[in-house]
């Protein structure tokens, strides 16, 4: 694999920082250039974030010198970059407007941002399981009049502890209906407990947004490409709560399950721990060698315990039991902003990369 110069649009936020430190040692990219609001251009990353690094690692020293371009200078990032990853602190609209503009000058965007998953055509993937919808970016790259740029994106943070666990189940058994009650990290909203004090011995039963998305997503995710768009799956009724709870870092799921066809626990079990998809096959550096880990302790998984596991980028589940009202009920568990964020970003542009789609 040939060596990309990648850029990261909004690097002095916490998600942007964990790009950062993902990408210190990266075995495929080199990071060359960063960009953030106009209040940090002009500045060396070390000076822009200083005071603000919340990274349990330090500041990379390959980057702590590098000077922060403003995020709205598109052409000042051309000559530097193969690619870049957006993680900006913006509203919806100037974030699509922002990802368009790079796509349109042949710099192709992996966001971590919502703003466009619900773009037909853009692909929003999970590399374990949805490689296949990186084709429409063909069609996409059509719309857009370019032959190198697109956009494409992640999807959201806590639908990555539960739908990995219900998508190999679905086309076995086939998937009818799920509740799921999420319980998320602090980090979620890009807080520690020193800036967020008020989520100390406290949980807050609404996240903006996060239900809505929570019960959509999925279905783009189990979605198919038709006629240059993704369209959604149609046969999966979803409900959700997303709770915010005082946790540092890790998305705890609590979901319900029904199927055409009641499945097996034991044969469930079977199929979570021999999962294996497009992810395993190009070897991609970010991946997980076992996408899915199964618990048998009744107490697991923890987020202390289990979510930094194989470097924060599988899916824990455990507490798999039938239930009175639905066929079956379990606990997941995702490091947010690992695999349900940066870490996914970047496991998405190596996908892209083996692909062929970089080049």
């Amino acid at each position: 694999m040939k060596n990309y110069r990648v850029g990261i649009i909004g690097a002095t936020g916490m998600v942007g920082q964990r790009f950062a430190t993902l990408l210190e040692n990266h075995p495929w990219f080199t990071v060359t250039a960063l960009a953030a609001s106009s209040s940090s251009a002009g500045k060396t990353y070390r000076e822009a974030v200083e005071g603000r690094w919340v990274m349990k690692t330090p500041l990379p020293a390959n980057m702590a010198n590098l000077m922060v371009q403003d995020a709205a200078d598109v052409d000042a990032m051309k000559d530097k970059v193969d690619f870049v990853f957006c993680a900006v602190n913006m509203d919806k609209a100037a974030i699509r407007a922002l990802e368009e503009t790079y796509a349109k000058a042949e710099i192709p965007v992996v966001s971590n941002n919502s703003a466009h998953r619900g773009t037909p055509d853009v692909p929003m993937v999970i590399p374990e399981i949805n490689a296949a919808h990186t084709a429409v970016i063909h069609d996409q790259r059509k719309r857009l009049g370019t032959k190198k740029g697109f956009i494409a994106v992640k999807s959201n943070c806590s639908i990555q502890s539960y739908v990995p666990a219900l998508s190999p189940l679905k086309d076995v058994f086939g998937l009818t209906h799920v509740l799921a009650c999420t319980y998320q990290a602090i980090s979620g909203a890009g807080k520690t407990f020193e800036r967020w004090p008020e989520m100390v011995d406290n949980l807050i039963p609404y996240i903006g947004g996060e239900e809505e998305k929570s019960e959509k997503e999925p279905l783009k995710i189990w979605g198919r490409v038709e006629n240059g768009q993704i369209m959604d799956d149609s046969s999966v009724a979803i409900t959700t709560q997303c709770l915010r709870v005082p946790v540092s870092d890790g998305h705890t799921a609590a979901v319900f399950a029904r199927f055409e066809k009641k499945p097996d626990l034991e044969e469930i079990k079977k199929i979570w721990a021999e999962y294996t998809s497009d992810a395993q096959k190009y070897q991609l550096p970010s991946a997980p060698k076992t996408f899915i880990h199964y618990f048998e302790e009744a107490d697991r998984p923890q987020a202390r315990l289990d979510r930094e596991l194989e470097g924060g980028m599988a899916v824990s589940v455990g507490r798999l039991r039938e239930d009175s009202q639905y066929d079956l009920k379990f606990v997941c568990l995702s490091h947010n902003t690992l695999r349900g964020a940066a870490g996914g970003a970047v496991e998405l542009a190596e996908l892209l990369c083996a692909q062929g789609f970089m080049d």
